[in-house]
């Protein structure tokens, strides 16, 4: 059972993803703080110095923090356009597929009666006319 363990934690998609959970939080990390400190401030500035932060309402004992909202949709935003460029380049990197080499013909038509007919053939079948 530990074998099984050790190969299914030592597959290459386990560790892929594994990888790509910790590095995945780290840049949600960075971005948040694009975000909350860089975008957020100027975007508030260029509205009258708003602060989305601070941007609320009551609604009898709840208190709607709808400027966090904002931020976080920003936050999505930001993420899912970084990742759509990163996909975008990494499709561009890839080599297109060779072309297959085309098939050599294996029949052609009788020039008498057009009809078609083996390769090889010296005679058609067809018509019974000599094919050079």
């Amino acid at each position: 059972m530990i074998k099984e363990f050790k190969d299914f934690v030592m597959r290459g998609n386990v560790l892929d993803l594994a990888v790509a959970v910790i590095i995945g939080g780290a840049f949600g990390k960075i971005v948040g703080s694009l975000v909350n400190d860089i975008i957020m401030p100027l975007i508030g500035l260029v509205m009258g110095g708003v602060s989305f932060s601070n941007l609320s309402f009551t609604a009898g004992d709840a208190i709607i923090k709808y400027g966090l909202f904002i931020q976080t949709v920003v936050d999505f935003l930001v993420i899912a356009f970084v990742i759509f460029l990163i996909v975008k380049a990494a499709n561009n990197m890839k080599k297109p597929a060779p072309a297959a080499a085309p098939a050599e013909p294996t029949t052609k038509d009788c020039p008498h009666c057009f009809t078609a007919i083996s390769i090889k053939a010296t005679r058609c079948p067809n018509c019974t006319s000599e094919i050079k």
